[in-house]
């Protein structure tokens, strides 16, 4: 039944419905995406709790918590290296109430990416999506245990792509996400997923003073990372001493060279005592290749800094005043 509900100011009459809704009806279409996120990721997100020697005596053990997911049906667990990194016993609870100590895998410290593994049956897993195809403002849902409230979730946007982020170890990561999904202390190494469910990111910073500026290492990378750590245990790579960030290219520019990229790295930063520090790269160039393979993204540079790079005579390909120049570089061992 619909009666009309009138005000002596209102016209015309507003109808009011008093009848009972479903839960569907109640729940709009923003709302039913994040619902449906939370039904089929949360299961995939746990709870760790590393057991680390104090740093005041080797007898006493403290403790850190945050998040991580389970990857893979043989219990391979995504996390942050900063959760688990030096601890002696790392537990993983699982939201059914199952708990298990989980066996150290590999630790990458310039992503703040780890991998831990558990062993039980009849485990949820998460997918990744890829994180080329972002666009700021999608939806993007964090899901995780802050202070220890387990299994919490809060949504946002995908606030910029591309950015550049020091971790506390001094270690500059690459192709992070910023999103204003609020995280809290307890969220590192949660999943940051898409409308769709699939992890987009691993959350691993918030800046504390700040209203709505968090991080996430991007899926891709995480991805890379993880590979080599199953593989090898570590990620050997070389590193050339830049702070980055990805910029759109003029199609003018675009055109004039027949470059085969859209999008290159604008150089922010020159590490200091780093393999490119007098080698005659600036501030404010564009990194567009990389020994004759084209550079478009961060993640594309990540991955020709492979292990055969390290120590190797190596050229930058990059745009300066809307010309091209030809750096040479020989590639550091990242330690």
């Amino acid at each position: 039944m619909v009666h009309f509900l009138s005000h002596p100011d209102s016209s015309p009459d507003i109808p009011f419905h008093t009848g009972t809704y479903s839960d569907d009806e109640l729940l709009d279409a923003y709302s039913r995406t994040v619902v449906g996120v939370a039904r089929r990721v949360s299961d995939a997100v746990v709870q760790i709790q590393a057991h680390k020697p104090s740093r005041r005596s080797n007898n006493r053990q403290v403790g850190s918590t945050g998040s991580g997911f389970i990857i893979s049906s043989d219990g391979i667990v995504v996390t942050n290296s900063h959760v688990v990194s030096g601890a002696n016993k790392v537990d993983v609870h699982l939201q059914d109430g199952r708990k298990f100590v989980a066996k150290p895998i590999g630790d990458d410290p310039a992503t703040d990416i780890a991998v831990v593994q558990i062993h039980g049956e009849g485990l949820t897993t998460a997918a990744f999506g890829n994180s080329e195809h972002l666009q700021v403002g999608q939806v993007a849902i964090a899901i995780g245990n802050p202070y220890g409230f387990q299994y919490s979730l809060t949504a946002g946007v995908v606030s910029a792509l591309g950015r550049t982020l020091r971790t506390e170890t001094g270690r500059l990561i690459d192709d992070v996400i910023q999103t204003d999904a609020a995280l809290n202390p307890g969220n590192s190494g949660g999943p940051l997923v898409n409308s769709k469910g699939l992890v987009i990111g691993v959350n691993t910073a918030v800046i504390l003073p700040a209203q709505g500026i968090c991080f996430a290492v991007a899926s891709n990378l995480v991805q890379y990372v993880v590979g080599k750590l199953i593989l090898n245990g570590k990620v050997r790579r070389g590193f050339i001493g830049i702070a980055g960030q990805v910029i759109k290219l003029h199609p003018r520019v675009i055109n004039y060279h027949q470059l085969g990229v859209s999008s290159g790295i604008l150089v922010q930063t020159i590490e200091p005592n780093s393999p490119v520090e007098g080698a005659g790269l600036f501030q404010q160039d564009i990194i567009i290749g990389f020994n004759g393979k084209p550079v478009a993204s961060i993640d594309d540079l990540h991955k020709l800094l492979d292990e055969s790079a390290i120590g190797k005579l190596s050229e930058l390909l990059v745009l300066r005043s809307n010309q091209i120049e030809r750096i040479p570089v020989i590639p550091a061992e990242l330690k």
